[in-house]
C-alpha cells in the first residue's frame, strides 16, 4: 500500500471512529448535526469540492453530482447517519479501487523496469556514461554483468548470457558471442561485452516495447465504449426519476413528502454507476497487464476483446509453425555432379537473404565468386533468374521450371525442392527442408481444447511439403503455393463466411494478411520492428503455445466484463424498484452503490492473476 493509500485509509478510519462517537453521544439538534457533519466532511469534502467544480464546468451528472445530492439530501431530512455512512464506504470503494489499479500497473511496471538508465560508450578510448538517448548508430558500447543492455546491436567482443525474460516472459537465459545480435531491455548475465548500436534509442526494441503498452489503454473495447454511452444517458435519466419520485406522489396522491423526498434519496444512492464505470477499464487493464507479464502484448482493449471472441486461426508456415532455418539434405543433379548443381544454386542465391537461399550458401561453406554473376531478377511466389558465366540460369519452383521450359521432375523426399535449369536444360534440384518448433503441435491441440473451430496454414511452399507439416500438426485445413495476393484471397473468403479470424505469422512479410484479419498476431517478434508496427497482439518469443495463452487470457478477461455488468445491474435494478416502492433503507442503498464497486473491483482484479491452463 501507498503513501497516498496509507492517507486515505487513515481519513476512513478518523472519519468511522468520529460517526461511531457521534452516533453514542445523547445529542439532540444542531448539537447532533453538527456532530455528524464533522466526519461527513472529513470522509467527503473531496467529494463536494470535485461535485460543485464538474458543475461550474458543466459537467453536471457524474458520480460526485449523485453522491452530494443524496447525501445533503439525507441531512436535510434528519438522516445524519446515513448521510456520514455513504460518504465513507464511498471512499472505501476509492480505495479498493487505488489498491487494484495499483496491482494491475505492477505488471505494467514491470515490464517498464526494462527501459535502461544509462550506456557506457566508449569514446576516444575512454568509458563515458550517458544517456541511451545520446548514443548514435554506431558506436562502441561497453556492457557489464548485471547491466540492462541500452541498445539494440551486434556483440563485437566477448561472449555471455543474456536473461531475455522481460521481453519474453521466459525465464531461460541464452548464450550469446561475437557476431551474435542482442537487444535492448535484456540482462547481460556473465560477461564483459564491447557492442556497436545499430540504431537510435527512439527505434529501439525496448522503446517500441513501452510506447506500444503505455497507448494501449487508450483503444477501448466495445464493452467500455457501450458503457461510456450508457452513463452519459443513464446518469440524467435516473436524476429526472429521482425527481419525480419525490414530488409526484405527494403532488397528485397526498403522499408524505418526507417519505418520498427519502425514497428518492435512496433511489440516487443506488442508481450512481461506478461500479460499471470503474471496474470494465480495470478488467481490461489487468488483461493487458497479465499478458504483458508473459511478453505477449496487446495493443488495446479493443484487440483484447476481439481475441476473445476468435473462432478461427490461420498459420503461415514458414517461420511460424517451422522453424524457418533450412537444410539442405538432399541434392539430386540431372547428369552433373552435385558440387556443380550446388556451385550453380550458391551462385543464383548470393544476392538474396532468404532462408533457403542462405542454407544453400551454408551448404556450399564457400565465397561465392560474383564475377560470374550477372543480371539477377526476382520472380515473385517462383524463385528466381539469373546470367551466370553468360548463360540465363533459373532456380526455384516447378512453376518456374515450366515458365523456362524445362523438362524438371518432382522428388520423392519431402522437402522444398529448388529446381535449377540453365535455359531450358534441366540440370537437377536440391531438398531443403525446415523443422517444425517443437511445441506447434501442442498449440493446435490447446486452441482446439479452447473451442477453436478451424485451424487453417496457407504456405507458398509445395503441396507436398504443406501436406505433411499440416497432417503432423492436425491442423483442419491446408493451403499451399500461395502468392503473398493469394493469402489474402484465402482470408477474406474465410471472413466472408462468417469466420471471427486472427492470422498469425512471423510479422515481416505478412502485414497485408495480419491487416486484413480480426487481429494480426506476429510472433517471433521479438527485435522485428514489421511485426511489432503491423500486428494487433505481438507475441514477443518464437514459441506458438504463447497464441493459446493469450486467447485464454482474454477470454478471462471478456468473462469477468461480463460478469461484472451483469451482476451490477442486476443488483442496482432489483434495489432502484425496492426503493421506488419503499421496501428499503439507506444502508441497502449504500451496499447497491460501494457494495457493488467494492465486489466487482474484486473480481476485475481476477483478471491479472496467473492461471496454468489457458491463462
Amino acid at each position: 500500500m501507498g503513501r497516498k493509500q496509507k492517507r486515505a485509509l487513515a481519513r476512513i478510519l478518523a472519519a468511522a471512529i468520529l460517526t461511531t462517537v457521534a452516533w453514542a453521544l445523547p445529542l439532540q439538534g444542531v448539537l447532533r448535526l453538527l456532530a455528524f457533519a464533522v466526519p461527513y466532511l472529513a470522509a467527503g469534502w473531496d467529494v463536494l469540492y470535485a461535485a460543485l467544480r464538474n458543475i461550474l464546468r458543466g459537467q453536471v451528472f457524474d458520480e460526485q453530482f449523485l453522491m452530494s445530492i443524496a447525501t445533503l439530501g439525507a441531512f436535510a431530512i434528519g438522516e445524519y447517519p446515513e448521510a456520514a455512512g455513504v460518504m465513507i464506504f464511498y471512499q472505501v470503494g476509492e480505495l479498493f479501487q487505488s489498491i487494484a489499479v495499483g496491482k494491475s500497473r505492477k505488471s505494467i511496471a514491470a515490464l517498464m523496469d526494462i527501459r535502461p538508465d544509462y550506456a557506457v560508450v566508449l569514446r576516444e578510448g575512454e568509458e563515458i556514461t550517458v544517456s541511451p538517448e545520446e548514443v548514435a548508430p554506431g558506436e562502441t558500447l561497453l556492457v557489464r554483468p548485471g547491466e540492462k543492455i541500452p541498445l539494440d546491436g551486434e556483440i563485437l567482443e566477448g561472449q555471455t548470457t543474456v536473461n531475455n525474460a522481460a521481453l519474453t516472459g521466459e525465464s531461460l537465459p541464452v548464450d550469446r558471442s561475437a557476431g551474435d545480435r542482442v537487444l535492448s531491455g535484456s540482462i547481460n548475465l556473465s560477461g564483459v561485452i564491447r557492442m556497436r548500436a545499430e540504431s537510435r534509442y527512439g527505434e529501439s526494441t525496448v522503446a517500441r516495447i513501452l510506447e506500444l503498452v503505455e497507448n494501449a489503454s487508450e483503444k477501448k473495447a466495445r464493452a467500455e465504449s457501450f458503457i461510456t454511452r450508457f452513463a452519459r444517458y443513464y446518469t440524467p435519466c435516473v436524476v429526472l426519476g429521482a425527481v419525480l419520485l419525490a414530488l409526484l406522489p405527494p403532488l397528485l396522491f397526498h403522499g408524505a413528502w418526507g417519505q418520498w423526498i427519502n425514497r428518492a434519496l435512496i433511489f440516487l444512492m443506488v442508481s450512481c454507476p461506478c461500479a460499471l464505470v470503474v471496474s470494465v477499464p480495470l478488467s481490461f487493464f489487468g488483461g493487458i497487464g497479465r499478458a504483458a507479464r508473459d511478453g505477449i502484448l496487446v495493443k488495446g482493449a479493443n484487440y483484447l476483446e476481439a481475441l476473445a471472441g476468435v473462432d478461427t486461426v490461420v498459420f503461415d508456415k514458414t517461420g511460424t509453425l517451422t522453424r524457418g532455418s533450412f537444410t539442405v539434405n538432399a541434392i539430386h543433379p540431372s547428369g552433373g555432379s552435385e558440387a556443380a548443381l550446388l556451385e550453380l544454386a550458391a551462385a543464383a542465391e548470393s544476392y538474396s537473404s532468404h532462408p533457403v537461399a542462405e542454407s544453400i550458401l551454408a551448404a556450399y561453406g564457400r565465397p561465392v565468386d560474383k564475377s560470374r554473376i550477372g543480371d539477377i531478377r526476382e520472380i515473385a511466389g517462383k524463385g528466381l533468374c539469373a546470367v551466370i558465366d553468360g548463360a540465363t540460369c533459373y532456380a526455384g519452383n516447378g512453376a518456374l521450371m515450366e515458365e523456362a521450359g524445362a523438362s524438371w521432375r518432382d522428388c520423392h523426399l519431402t522437402g522444398t525442392a529448388v529446381h535449377l535449369s540453365r535455359g531450358s536444360d534441366y540440370l537437377g534440384h536440391i531438398v531443403i527442408s525446415d523443422e517444425i518448433k517443437p511445441d506447434a503441435r501442442e498449440a493446435i491441440v490447446r486452441l482446439k481444447a479452447l473451442g477453436v473451430k478451424k485451424t487453417v496454414m496457407l504456405t507458398g511452399d509445395t503441396e507436398r511439403v504443406a501436406a505433411a507439416v499440416g497432417a503432423a500438426l492436425g491442423i483442419d485445413e491446408v493451403h499451399a503455393q500461395l502468392l503473398p495476393a493469394e493469402k489474402v484471397e484465402q482470408v477474406e473468403s474465410l471472413l466472408a463466411a462468417g469466420a471471427r479470424l486472427a492470422f498469425v505469422g512471423d510479422g515481416i512479410n505478412d502485414a497485408p494478411v495480419l491487416t486484413r484479419a480480426d487481429v494480426g498476431v506476429a510472433m517471433g517478434a521479438l527485435g522485428s520492428d514489421a511485426a511489432i508496427e503491423s500486428a494487433d497482439v505481438v507475441l514477443m518469443d518464437d514459441k506458438p503455445a504463447k497464441l493459446p495463452l493469450a486467447i485464454g487470457i482474454a477470454r478471462k478477461t471478456m468473462g469477468i466484463v461480463r460478469q461484472n455488468i451483469g451482476f451490477a445491474l442486476a443488483v442496482k435494478a432489483a434495489i432502484l424498484i425496492l426503493s421506488a416502492a419503499g421496501l428499503t433503507n439507506m444502508w441497502i442503498a449504500i451496499f447497491g452503490d460501494v457494495g457493488v464497486m467494492v465486489l466487482a473491483i474484486l473480481n476485475a482484479m481476477r483478471a491479472m492473476l496467473r492461471k496454468k491452463a489457458g491463462g
